[in-house]
């Protein structure tokens, strides 16, 4: 019997079951749940970097909403923030790539 020891989406467990095995879980406590929301999105990341696909882009999102809920926070408030930064830093499009700063 494989053991997987992370977190998975809510849907997961009945999935496994609807194929005929036995999923066993449990339910985290906040600060596990913060702790594996975090790992979750370091593994989702190195998924990305291995395919570049857009369901990983999406399995990434999707964590990062995760976490802004269970930090407290509201997508709306990351994405005011996301543009406050974007007006006054700027953005990726440019393609800027700094190789060095004088002094």
């Amino acid at each position: 019997m494989p053991s997987y020891n992370k977190l998975v989406c809510d849907r997961i467990p009945e999935i496994i079951e609807n194929s005929g095995k036995t999923a066993y879980t449990h339910i985290l406590n906040d600060d596990e749940y913060i702790l594996e929301l975090d790992r979750k999105l370091n593994e989702e990341c190195a998924e990305y970097q291995a395919d570049k696909s857009i369901e990983e882009l999406a399995d990434m999102l999707e964590v990062m909403y995760a976490i802004v809920d269970a930090r407290g926070y509201s997508v709306s408030e990351l994405e005011k923030i996301r543009k406050e930064k974007a007006e006054k830093r700027g953005g990726f499009k440019n393609r800027i790539f700094l190789e060095k700063v004088d002094d």
